[in-house]
């Protein structure tokens, strides 16, 4: 199975509902899936080959789910370039990655020299329009994402076609409970660039809408789930602190998830009072596509100390909690987080670090520690 299937698939099954509705407008599923395998034939013309790297910077709007899925349609490796990051960290990614292209915004800058360029209010209408000719079978690389790691260097990390896809289970059926309605609709509220974007492919498949915020507005996101029929939507605590200062309700939500750092028992009950009491939390890491553990709505219901904890491992997660020395500790006893499973990345990119460093065995080491109890993990 790949990304290209799945576009065709949702284009076909869905071509007159509303599939993205953002800064640029709505589009059909119908309009998303031309325009998807138009800029995917397009970017093979211009001279890019499958396996090129291609850096990709925009803020949220629509066109960057069309690059995200156009990429990847045409055997390209993307590398998402977070905006908020400074010019000096956009050339390191570009020198470490070897990238030969980039699509950006033609609100941003770069002082780069690479072959291709693709920007958004410049070429890129262009480039859809003038495309043709049969796409590749796609390579197994989809894309680099990049994480600091010990030397505070950016890391590439390797994701493949098969963490994308176990991303897009687990998403599916962990995180949101089993797929979305065609009546659902998610709220990019967060970055695309970060976990939010692992939400597109669950609502896409299902023929469900998504709608893209330019920036975080609690007052635009109760206005979205209140007037606008957002059912669905993720973000980090911080952004859950401020809703709660507004003081409304967001009772349609039939999901407020969130991830990216712990959120305080006493926060998760107000939320659950005043916001949703639908919350759900998932965990994990650049290595390892989220989700790797889950924290579901009944556990959050449960109360007490399950507040406090990650979760259950998602489907086909394996999880350990290790000594210095790689073997099992006793069940409550306090190691470090080892996980094996589809979701573990293909590896570093280049000389960013030794991976048998940190996978061994199929084994990924995170450097996080926690321990199990309850078949729940906690972190420390």
């Amino acid at each position: 199975m790949d990304v290209g299937t799945l576009v065709s698939r949702a284009a076909r099954r869905f071509r007159d509902r509303i599939a993205v509705d953002g800064p640029q407008g709505t589009q059909t599923f119908g309009e998303l899936g031309d325009r998807v395998h138009r800029l995917a034939r397009g970017l093979l013309v211009m001279g890019l080959r499958p396996g090129d790297r291609v850096l990709d910077l925009q803020p949220n709007q629509n066109t960057y789910l069309e690059t995200d899925l156009a990429l990847t349609i045409a055997g390209l490796v993307r590398v998402a370039l977070n905006y908020r990051l400074h010019p000096d960290d956009w050339t390191r990614i570009a020198e470490d990655s070897g990238a030969v292209g980039i699509i950006r915004d033609e609100r941003y800058e770069v002082k780069l020299d690479l072959p291709y360029e693709v920007v958004v209010g410049g070429n890129y209408e262009h480039l859809i329009g003038s495309a043709s000719g049969l796409l590749p079978p796609p390579g197994d690389l989809v894309s680099l994402n990049y994480t600091s790691g010990t030397t505070g260097r950016p890391k590439g990390v390797r994701r493949t076609h098969q963490n994308r896809y176990a991303s897009l289970v687990n998403m599916t059926f962990d995180v949101l409970g089993g797929p979305p309605s065609a009546e659902d609709v998610y709220l990019h509220a967060g970055p695309v660039t970060h976990t939010s974007g692992l939400f597109v492919l669950p609502f896409l498949t299902a023929g469900a809408s998504q709608m893209i915020m330019p920036k975080f507005d609690a007052e635009a996101v109760i206005e979205a789930v209140n007037d606008k029929g957002v059912t669905h939507t993720a973000m980090v605590p911080t952004m859950v602190s401020r809703l709660l200062s507004t003081g409304e309700s967001l009772q349609p939500l039939r999901m407020l998830a969130y991830a990216g750092a712990p959120m305080p028992p006493e926060q998760i009950r107000r939320a659950m009072e005043q916001l949703t009491p639908n919350l759900t939390q998932y965990y994990g890491l650049v290595e390892a596509i989220p989700p790797v553990t889950v924290l579901d709505a009944a556990d959050h219901r449960a109360g007490g100390d399950l507040l406090t904890s990650a979760g259950r491992p998602a489907l086909g997660v394996e999880l350990r909690i290790v000594d210095a020395d790689g073997r099992d500790v006793p069940e409550g006893e306090i190691g470090e987080v080892i996980t094996r499973g589809e979701h573990v990345m293909g590896g570093y990119w280049g000389p960013a670090g030794d991976v048998h460093k940190v996978v061994r065995d199929g084994w990924l080491y995170t450097g996080d520690l926690g321990r199990i109890e309850r078949d729940r993990l906690w972190l420390v």
